[in-house]
């Protein structure tokens, strides 16, 4: 079974950027290779709208039998408070607490991101997880990309 994994806008950057490039690319490689299912969101929609048009095209170049849409809603802004509320983050990344809460809600097996300040942080992940725990979801595993490549 594909392991479902939501990206966040920053590895979309990353594809672009001479530090993050080189994972990046290989786990684009490997969606191509139908080893994973990327959730995609209407945020990640519109995010993307305003970054340069080589991030639209790297968006849109995800084979559609390799992507599953998922719906933004209003549970998902409820969990997103909660984080907030509950001090994970401040309320300036409410964007990034909404990619969260979108991974929770649809179960995804991970998000996967390079944003280490707000995401991809031990502390935070276990703040995130609190409250995912809390409210009776699952904990949400949170890496980067180097960390859920297949090796074979």
């Amino acid at each position: 079974m594909l392991k479902r994994i939501y990206l966040d806008t920053s590895i979309y950057g990353g594809y672009f950027d001479i530090e993050f490039e080189v994972w990046t690319k290989i786990l684009f490689s490997q969606i191509a290779n139908n080893e994973f299912l990327v959730l995609y969101s209407y945020l990640i929609e519109l995010e993307i709208s305003y970054a340069p048009k080589q991030l639209q095209l790297l968006v849109n170049s995800i084979p559609i039998k390799n992507k599953e849409l998922i719906n933004f809603s209003d549970k998902a802004v409820e969990l997103a408070s909660l984080y907030i509320k509950e001090n994970v983050v401040g309320l300036t990344s409410i964007s990034d607490c909404i990619h969260i809460a979108l991974a929770t809600i649809n179960n995804a097996d991970v998000l996967v991101s390079w944003n280490f300040k707000h995401i991809v942080n031990v502390d935070r992940i276990r703040g995130y997880n609190s409250v995912n725990l809390s409210r009776g979801y699952k904990a949400l595993d949170i890496r980067t990309p180097n960390e859920i490549l297949n090796y074979e």
